[in-house]
This record gives structure tokens, sequence and C-alpha cells, in this order.
């Protein structure tokens, strides 16, 4: 059940945060600048109001998630950071003596409560808007391109990638004291999952066991790992997979697998859209899209600046159209400009590939061209 007013809670120790938190801390900077108010009126229809026991703020629930990106920690290790660092408690909203919550309340809040919900457009709207506001943002160009980013999907086995994470383990606690070398166990050397299953939970009783190894920040974070690891396996004996994510090019000789992420920011630097797609599809056809959510976005868009991939057909008519249109800084690719294709407008070039794409999304698997008299034409063949 979440409430609609959150309670007000006073301490006697709450000064501490004016001594201990200077006043410049990237934390309070946040507090202060940003209102957080809009994540309660985004997640209030997630929770019911009548029935149950009282929910954690939600505002505060996600201040936690946002803790963890900003200085990359788990879940585990931003719910134990917040015991005892102040910044944290105070960005949180926490009375210096007040407890934190269970790391899988966090777990629980990002599955369910954030579950179907657009949170990175969510964000960067939020971000447009007070960037617009203090005045950061005065320009009406923004600039697009797009960023590879790989799948976290596991390509191993659960038996090989229960080895890497025992492996990491072993090297962060051979690091911390050479010494405990003898008192681990025999590593298993078959192909039987269950062997290896039994192998782990032996090496993390052993070192947990041992307080003066296990709380070393390093060691400390490889037995989360290896638990979290663990954990998943044994619920489903396997390891997650990717279906979503497609082989991209970063150029013509190199590949990547995963996803795009087509991103356009301002001359100030400040990002007002971004659109994720997989790996194979091409910069070109996501231009329409960025230009409109930029503009929901609250900001004004007279200039876009992109690389040869954006200088598509496609994209030269949408620059001169007169509800959509702007100024499209763009050079023309040598193979656009000169190609002399048939059917061009149905094709989609691919930069980093160096290849066509049909209007089906496959790409070419080579080009070359044919002379016919004096007419050159150039072939794809998909």
């Amino acid at each position: 059940m979440l409430t609609q007013e959150q309670e007000l809670i006073l301490s006697e120790y709450s000064g501490l945060y004016d001594i201990v938190v200077p006043q410049d801390n990237l934390l309070r900077r946040i507090n202060a600048l940003i209102d957080f108010s809009f994540v309660y009126q985004e997640l209030v229809d997630k929770y019911c109001s009548d029935n149950g026991r009282v929910a954690e703020s939600p505002i505060r629930m996600f201040k936690y998630l946002l803790l963890k990106v900003i200085y990359d920690i788990s879940d585990v290790d931003v719910v134990d950071r917040s015991r005892y660092d102040m910044s944290f408690k105070y960005f949180l909203g926490l009375t210096p003596e007040a407890d934190v919550i269970s790391p899988s309340s966090l777990c629980k809040f990002h599955k369910l409560r954030l579950k179907d919900m657009d949170l990175m457009d969510l964000l960067i709207k939020k971000t447009v808007d007070i960037a617009i506001e203090k005045g950061v943002i005065k320009s009406r160009t923004i600039i697009v391109d797009a960023t590879h980013t790989a799948s976290r999907s596991n390509p191993y086995s659960p038996i090989e990638i229960l080895r890497l994470r025992s492996k990491q383990l072993r090297k962060a606690v051979y690091d911390a004291d050479e010494g405990v070398k003898g008192t681990l166990p025999k590593k298993n050397e078959d192909d039987d999952l269950v062997h290896e299953m039994d192998y782990t939970k032996e090496l993390l009783d052993i070192v947990s066991g041992n307080i003066c190894i296990s709380e070393v920040p390093a060691v400390k974070q490889r037995i989360n790992m290896l638990k979290e690891t663990l954990e998943d396996i044994e619920d489903h004996y396997t390891t997650s997979k990717d279906e979503d994510a497609r082989v991209g090019h970063k150029s013509e000789d190199s590949s990547f697998f995963g996803y795009k992420t087509h991103i356009a920011m301002s001359d100030e630097r400040i990002i007002t859209a971004a659109i994720v797609t997989s790996g194979d599809k091409g910069d070109g056809p996501q231009l329409d899209g960025l230009v409109e959510q930029s503009r929901s976005n609250g900001m004004e868009v007279d200039t876009v600046i992109g690389d040869t991939a954006y200088s598509g057909v496609e994209n030269l008519r949408l620059a001169e159209d007169e509800k959509k249109g702007f100024e499209l800084v763009s050079k023309l690719n040598p193979v656009i400009s000169n190609g002399n294709k048939k059917e061009e407008d149905k094709f989609d070039f691919n930069k980093d590939a160096g290849m066509f794409v049909c209007p089906a999304g496959h790409m070419a698997i080579r080009m070359g061209r044919e002379c016919e008299g004096l007419q050159g034409l150039c072939t794809v063949q998909v």
C-alpha cells in the first residue's frame, strides 16, 4: 500500500549532515537541483492505495537505483554503503540513525514497480526540462550519432560461467592473502554441473568463513557475484540468453553482438533523445524518431548535424518537409552520391558495415559493379 503523504521524521542528529556532507558534494547538489516528486507521480499507479503494508517511498527506492548507476555497485553493496555513508543517507532522505532497506526489496522494486516503464525516455525528458529551465540549453541544434553496446547475454554454459566466477573469486583471495592457497578446495575437473555446483558452494563456505579475507572489498564483491550466479543456475539450470541482440558492425572489418543506442544531443552536450535498436540496424532510419523525441521533450530543433549515415534519400526529404523540416548538415557518402543502383529509395546504406540493406532488413553479403556497354550498373546481392 502506498500512502499519499510520506511521514516526516525529525532527528536530533540531522545537524550532522551540515558537518560531514559538504555543500559541493555531488549528491547534495543533485538533491538541491532536482525535484524527485515526478517519480511518485509516475509510479503511483503501480501500488495499491488501500490494502497491504505501507510500502517504502518510491522516491527513495528510485534514489537507491540512481546511486547504483552513479557509483556502479550492486544491490547488496549500495544498501551496505547506505548504512555508513552519510552522503548516501542524506541523499536518500534518511536520518543519520535510520536503518536501510533489504537488498531484496530493491530487486523487487526494480522488477515489479518499474516493469513496462519507459524509464530512459522519462529520465531524458526530465533532464531536458531541467536544462531548459536552468538556461543550460540555449541552442536549436542537435547532433546525432549511435554508440555500440555489447549484449550482456552470457555466451558460456552454466559450468563455464561458474568456473569463470570461481576463478575471479580465487584471484581476489590470492591478491589479498597468498597464504590461503592451501586451504581452498580442490577444483572440479569433470563436466558434471552438479559437481561444479558442489565445488562452488564449498569454495563460498570456506572463503566466507574466513572473516579476515571475506571482508576485503574486492573479495566481498566477487563473493556476491558468485552467489548470485549460483542462485540463478540453481533456479533455472541455465544462464541468460538475449534473443533480441543482433550482430552489428563497428567498421567493415569488425563486428559486435548486441545493440545500438541512437542518441541526439544539444550543442551543450545534453542528451535530448535516445532510441535503442538491435545491432544490425542502420543509423539513418532513426533520424526521424530522434528529431521527434527531441522536440516532444521540449527542445527546439532547427539544425541537425550527423555523419554520412544520415544523408540518405528519406532523410533529405524529411529535412525539406514543410512541417517537420530542418537544416540537415551531413556529408553525402560517395557510395550513395556516385552510385547508380536501381530502386535507390527502397534501400538504406549501412555506413559501418559498408553495405546496403534491403527493405526487409537484410544486409547485402557482397557489392560489386558489372559493366554493360558504357553504363556501369551497381549490383547488390542479399
